[in-house]
């Protein structure tokens, strides 16, 4: 087989799996989608000043614990880090920001 045939043949493939998992997909991206906003939100919420996870949650009108969770996923891939403590919460800020 040629490699002419076998990127023919990977192409449809491809399109049958798309087809049969377009559900699938659909949903992914719109996870993702949501996702997105929430990092962007997080991350204009604090991009000024350090700032804990309720007042986060408050400014941007979501659960603390959605809040807390994403803040997690933006800390690991260090685009946010914990500074002082304010009372019992860690503050929050955007490291991004500081490299600039």
């Amino acid at each position: 087989m040629s490699d002419r045939e076998k990127a023919k043949q990977r192409t449809q493939m491809l399109k049958e799996l798309r087809e049969k998992h377009k559900d699938t997909v659909a949903r992914t991206q719109e996870r993702l989608k949501i996702q997105k906003k929430i990092y962007r939100d997080i991350n204009k919420s604090i991009k000024n000043e350090p700032k804990t996870v309720p007042e986060i949650a408050q400014e941007i009108d979501l659960p603390t614990h959605v809040v807390l969770w994403n803040l997690t996923a933006l800390k690991k891939y260090g685009t946010v880090s914990e500074s002082e403590m304010s009372g019992e919460y860690f503050l929050y800020t955007n490291t991004e920001e500081k490299d600039k």
